[in-house]
């Protein structure tokens, strides 16, 4: 086979010439050889289809400039590269009988994963106006990166995608979660080495130490060097032999080079390289099962240097373009209008002889069709990449058991998180396979700490004596805990788009760390809800804690609520917030959560003491309807209240009664409607969220013309922005977090952002119209209280006892 010139670059970091591999051997016969290097030409063909082509899709006439696409888009530098791992893992695969999926972490690389996917049949099954002929193969060119096509991602509508790679650091953690409770099932996750520059992958390298090779499936990482971003090099291809081995060697992998550029050499140390990994891999794992060895494998890795753009035309132009970052999106941008180019690429296309690799009808002849895998074997059709055709419901204990009794609203206090801990520990005893626990070291904090009565934190690093005194470590734990929210946010992902169910903790401030992997899986389920084919998988549950409100000692770093403002941004179908301000509550909401598919449902309360106001049976109902009038905290009933006292979250609750039974103290004849919201959603009309109020259930709950005062847990505009068209809207004053903290009390810090007590109350006395008139002293009085806390906090380092100690007096 012809290779061409190496540029003159350092040799041992060249990506040309014969191939250089840690694992030696020459498994294919020639003929072998042959045939794979076809397939995966076969494979290259399609991404060029892909990328140009809108008419004569296997060049039966000769091309012309109006079958180019008009716009071309999409990338090619990384493609190559992933259909040669593709093909070599599908030899494998067929000898093995290897239960495995493909995760292609290059965000762009959708031709490279796209094209075996089609040449092994499964996206004619699926869309079978793709069939394998020359029209629908027409039609799989024209859909990519085409109006009412696909992009140039891994996107849901790619069969045997759980991983689109839109945007990039994710790919080994979602392979981690994919592979825990699966023991048969390998990864195959290809690192990008553009990817390989960001935070969350750097982090993600540690999966390894998670992994338990009696339990869990394995995953193979594959980090492909091609050298070039879309016009810089990347680190890691630059990085000598010594430096990158000894850094992965250092993370605990057992990396395996794979170099070069000459395909018949590249085929053969590939097929050996990856052969002798699956058997590493088998190895790892039969001596955890068969001779109960539990110790932390050292997991095989490939590191694959090939060059940028791998086939593509070595120069154009006067510049490099193989092996260079021009290889990196379309390598012929100017193919439809320059003749020169359209000569180059025409050749280009016909040098890998689509009339020997497709028969009559278009289909991929039988010869190369017989190389791949068959039935639910192939790696677009695995059942674990749609998962939901896997997920089993989860037991559930009845969350009731589980709840606080009270004699009387608002009286007692309760730890609001504590008996959520023993219900998912619960949850964890009925479901030992297909149900986890993730936080950043943070469970127990949280006050989920019972959960380690049935399963340990995972461990199978190096013990210390003083471990075994309340660490709560196993080499058999199911619950998932590292300081890192990207990797276990996407393990949990990994684990939920296979077919499990999971249960993520974190604190308020720091769920920021993963708003953009929110909404990148919010945006995978909603074009889930559109592909009929695609099972509903169990909803991403996130529990948000340790909130801005109760932050004692941590102060101004950890008040930010502001992750409800990014939920809310996502689309209507897939999202979902509830603001339980109690035990029972939130009991009922978790229930509700954890038997919900293909939602990413938000949960916000604290974990400290908090007062409890609903008995299980009102909370049931509060919950059910996610909104509604406390009786027990109003006096309007029989005629129209003169103000509306509304809250969402814990704190904000509490303040908004404190405030209310003060206006009653001194206005005896003011009529106060009490609501709470539960449900964040009902706010919005029901036009624009499945779960938002009709006009008229809302303006019933807070009229039309009357004040209201909100107190919300989050930033005070979110309401606004949820109800601004509703009738009343003018009249609606909302207090939440206006970025005015620091060490302070709760109630202190409540006072600074004016959602205390008295400043509701004296906020009703500004907005009702008679109490402006009448309400001077009370608000004097309201103000002094208020100074007398705030200078009580200041001076003895606690909020005030009678504040602190406050319950509902009615």
């Amino acid at each position: 086979m012809s290779t061409i010139a190496a540029p003159k670059v350092p040799s041992s970091l060249s990506a040309y010439g014969q191939a250089r591999s840690t694992i030696s051997g020459s498994p294919l016969t020639p003929d072998e050889v042959r045939k794979t290097d076809a397939y995966w030409q076969a494979c290259n063909y399609l991404s060029m289809g892909m990328i140009y082509l809108l008419d004569n899709p296997l060049l039966r006439e000769p091309l012309k400039p109006e079958h180019i696409k008009n716009r071309l888009l999409g990338h090619w530098g990384s493609s190559p590269g992933l259909s040669f791992i593709y093909v070599h893992l599908n030899r494998l695969i067929k000898k093995l009988d290897l239960d495995m999926i493909f995760l292609a972490g290059p965000g762009h690389g959708a031709p490279g994963v796209l094209g075996p996917g089609y040449l092994e049949g499964t996206y004619s099954e699926v869309y079978p106006e793709k069939s394998e002929s020359a029209e629908g193969l027409r039609e799989f060119f024209k859909q990519f990166s085409f109006p009412g096509g696909i992009g140039s991602h891994c996107t849901p509508e790619t069969p045997g995608s759980i991983h689109e790679g839109g945007e990039l650091g994710y790919v080994l953690s979602h392979a981690c979660g994919a592979a825990f409770d699966n023991p048969d099932l390998i990864v195959a996750a290809v690192v990008g080495d553009g990817e390989s520059e960001t935070g969350p992958l750097a982090t993600s390298w540690h999966i390894n130490k998670f992994l338990s090779p009696k339990r869990d499936g394995a995953v193979l990482p594959i980090l492909h060097l091609n050298g070039y971003k879309i016009n810089n090099p990347t680190l890691l291809a630059r990085a000598s032999h010594e430096e990158l081995g000894s850094l992965l060697s250092g993370y605990g992998w057992t990396p395996h080079f794979v170099e070069g550029s000459d395909h018949e050499s590249m085929h053969q140390a590939m097929a050996a390289t990856v052969e002798h990994c699956v058997n590493e891999i088998r190895n790892h794992q039969q001596a955890a099962r068969a001779q109960n060895v539990m110790t932390r494998p050292r997991w095989p890795m490939i590191v694959l240097r090939s060059p940028k753009g791998w086939t593509a035309p070595e120069e154009v132009e006067g510049h490099r373009l193989e092996g260079s970052w021009r290889a990196h999106q379309v390598p012929l941008p100017k193919v439809k209008k320059d003749p020169e180019q359209f000569k180059i690429f025409e050749a280009w296309m016909r040098s890998k002889h689509p009339e020997e690799l497709f028969d009559k009808d278009g289909r991929l002849v039988a010869e190369l069709r017989e190389l791949a895998p068959k039935g639910t074997r192939r790696m677009s059709a695995n059942p674990h990449t749609n998962g939901g055709r896997l997920k089993k419901a989860l037991s559930l204990p009845d969350f009731r058991q589980y709840g606080v009794k009270l004699p009387k609203p608002g009286q007692s206090r309760a730890e609001n998180t504590r008996p959520l801990g023993v219900f998912l520990r619960d949850v964890m005893k009925m479901n030992m396979i297909n149900f986890r626990v993730f936080g950043p070291d943070e469970n127990t904090s949280n006050k989920l700490d019972a959960i380690y009565e049935v399963s340990k934190k995972f461990w199978i690093e190096e013990y210390f004596p003083e471990d075994q005194d309340g660490g709560e470590l196993a080499s058999d734990g199911r619950v998932i805990e590292m300081l890192s929210e990207h990797t276990l946010e996407g393990m949990l992902e990994g684990y939920l788009l296979t077919g499990r169910h999971g249960f993520l903790s974190t604190y308020e401030s720091f769920i920021h760390v993963i708003d953009s992997m929110f909404n990148q899986h919010a945006k995978w389920l909603e074009i889930c809800n559109h592909l009929s084919w695609r099972d509903s998988i169990a909803s991403l549950n996130l529990l948000i804690t340790s909130t801005v409100w109760r932050q004692d000692h941590n102060g101004f770093t950890h008040q930010d609520p502001g992750f409800l403002d990014v939920v809310v941004n996502k689309s209507a179908n897939v999202t979902r917030v509830y603001l339980p301000p109690d035990v029972n509550s939130l009991l009922s909401v978790a229930n509700h959560c954890l038997s919900s598919q293909n939602y990413v449902n938000v949960i916000v309360c604290d974990k400290q003491m908090h007062l409890q106001y609903m008995d299980m049976q009102a909370a049931v109902i509060h919950c059910t309807k996610g909104i509604g009038i406390w009786d027990w905290a109003s006096n309007d009933e029989g005629g129209e209240p003169d103000v509306v006292m509304a809250s969402a979250g814990d704190i904000p609750t509490q303040e908004a009664l404190a405030a209310t039974a003060l206006l009653r103290h001194e206005f005896a004849d003011l009529k106060i409607r009490f609501v709470n919201v539960i449900d964040l959603f009902k706010m919005q009309p029901s036009s624009e969220h499945p779960h938002g109020l009709s006009d008229s259930d809302f303006d019933s709950l807070f009229t039309k013309d009357k004040p209201v005062i909100f107190n919300f847990h989050g930033y005070p505009w979110l309401i606004h922005r949820l109800a601004y068209r509703r009738h009343n809207h003018d009249n609606m004053h909302v207090r939440g977090y206006k970025e005015k903290g620091n060490i302070n009390t709760p109630l202190e810090l409540a006072i600074n952002n004016n959602i205390d007590r008295f400043s509701l109350a004296m906020d009703v006395i500004d907005r009702v119209p008679r109490l402006q008139q009448i309400g001077a002293h009370a608000k004097d009085r309201f103000l002094n209280r208020q100074i007398e806390c705030r200078n009580y906090a200041h001076e003895y380092g606690v909020d005030e006892p009678d504040a602190a100690a406050w319950v509902w007096p009615y």
